[in-house]
């Protein structure tokens, strides 16, 4: 991972004013989350296992068949070339019903197109002030930091997030546990980690003002340390490092999100690095990860405490990630999107 050193003091207070701009108990202010109908399943239809994802996330969260929306290509590919992309995404405008505000893709490979990860592409668009050779600023997300319950509404973005796994076994287990959180408001830890990796701790800055700022709220544990073990609570779990060890020792409940801070989590197959899909094989229901060279850059990874935020008073898996990356287009989302432990369903279902 490059280092840099371009992060501006304004961004941080920036990503600080909205944590402490909302009521005394903030977490007790439920916001309202997307619902299935809100969500579109885009399935390849040349991919067996994307056929299969498809039709048990269907069954599982009793999507309409109206809100599954086929596309055609190669399976199996790493990254999605740009001209082929370009006419898929035609036909899913084309296609797409106006109340869908957000996407999943029920594949594991391709991962990118081009220079930008699948997620975002999906989401608005293939566009190259998404990339940067070197460690430069991209592109601004306007769903960042927002209150928006419409993303597409809003800001003509749909959110998207990938159903992937190791296997479809995996795939299948983690849609289960997106579908168990649903209500559940569990009591868990949010584990902060400052690792013996200072490149991918650049996070650990925010750290004393996220854990102010949920003090008697949430329990919060920051860590000087290079990973937790034998963990019973985790509901959250931010760190940085090439490799995490003894994640599958931890019991992570159902609707969790794990992230480790490094230069190619995303790379879904082929990386020297740590995939972000051991997290998924480990128990947990949501990740991120860098599917090229991003530099340390904090804007480009989640913001712990705007996703732990947004989750704690009802939104989605999918609203409370992508509202915590300020610049997305270099890194994937998977998870199940339609996770919401938090939520209430007289607010959900309105």
């Amino acid at each position: 991972m490059k280092k840099t050193t371009l992060l501006p003091f304004l961004f941080l207070l920036f990503v600080s004013l909205p944590l402490s701009s909302f009521a005394i108990s903030p977490l007790y202010s439920p916001l309202p989350a997307l619902s299935v109908r809100n969500l579109a399943v885009i399935v390849n239809d040349e991919d067996p296992e994307s056929i299969e994802v498809a039709r048990y996330y269907q069954q599982r969260r009793q999507i309409p068949e109206a809100n599954i929306l086929h596309v055609h290509f190669k399976p199996g590919i790493k990254v999605l070339p740009v001209d082929q992309f370009q006419k898929i995404k035609k036909h899913l405008d084309d296609i797409t019903p106006e109340h869908i505000q957000a996407y999943a893709l029920t594949w594991t490979l391709p991962f990118r197109v081009g220079c930008m990860s699948i997620t975002t592409a999906f989401a608005a668009g293939y566009d190259e002030k998404f990339c940067a050779r070197g460690c430069k600023a991209t592109r601004l997300s306007p769903y960042f930091n927002s209150r928006s319950a419409k993303p597409y509404t809003d800001f003509k973005w749909r959110p998207t997030m990938a159903l992937a796994g190791q296997n479809t076994a995996e795939v299948k287990a983690l849609i289960d546990r997106g579908v168990a959180s649903d209500y559940n408001h569990p009591i868990g830890t949010a584990y902060l980690l400052t690792t013996s990796d200072k490149a991918r701790s650049t996070r650990s800055r925010l750290y004393p003002g996220i854990a102010k700022f949920f003090g008697g709220l949430w329990p919060i544990s920051i860590l000087k340390q290079d990973y937790i073990e034998n963990k019973l609570d985790v509901m959250f779990y931010f760190t940085g490092k090439t490799h995490i060890p003894k994640i599958e020792t931890n019991f992570y409940f159902p609707g969790a999100i794990a992230d480790h801070l490094t230069s190619s989590g995303g790379v879904l197959s082929g990386s020297k690095q740590m995939s972000i899909l051991k997290w998924i094989k480990a128990g947990v229901t949501g990740s991120y990860g860098a599917v090229v060279e991003p530099c340390n850059f904090i804007q480009k990874f989640p913001n712990p405490g705007i996703v732990m935020l947004n989750y704690l008073r009802g939104s989605t898996l999918i609203e409370a990630y992508w509202k915590s990356v300020a610049w997305p287009g270099q890194g994937i989302f998977i998870g199940e999107p339609l996770a919401k432990p938090f939520a209430y369903p007289t607010v959900l279902e309105k």
